[in-house]
């Protein structure tokens, strides 16, 4: 379960942010997750309400995640199509010379601090 390690980094990441600010504490977290970042969402979320208890400042922080759809690019006939229904084939011209240019992110959308 990878979701626990993403977690401790993001919340790392949050905890520094609201230190360097001198906010009392962050109250709302929204993240941008891709639908083909292997992140399960419900998981994530159980060790997110694990890893919150053990901080300073998000023992009362929501988590919101927004999904983003994967999207890849065909190089051979230069459209973009979606990613979780053709994978690596291009449904416009069959070629394999394709990328997955969205889709695979986790992102701090932004934070709401008190």
């Amino acid at each position: 379960m990878h979701e626990l390690g993403i977690v401790m980094k993001v919340v790392d990441e949050v905890e520094q942010v609201a230190k360097e600010n001198n906010v009392q504490k962050v109250t709302n977290l929204r993240l941008e997750v891709g639908e083909v970042s292997s992140i399960v969402p419900d998981l994530f979320k159980d060790c997110f309400e694990w890893a919150k208890k053990r901080t300073d400042y998000l023992k009362e922080c929501d988590l919101e995640l927004i999904i983003l759809e994967g999207v890849s690019y065909c190089r051979s006939c230069e459209k973009t199509y979606k990613t979780t229904e053709y994978a690596k084939v291009c449904p416009y011209c069959g070629s394999h010379d394709t990328y997955l240019i969205t889709g695979n992110e986790v992102n701090i959308k932004d934070i709401q601090v008190v």
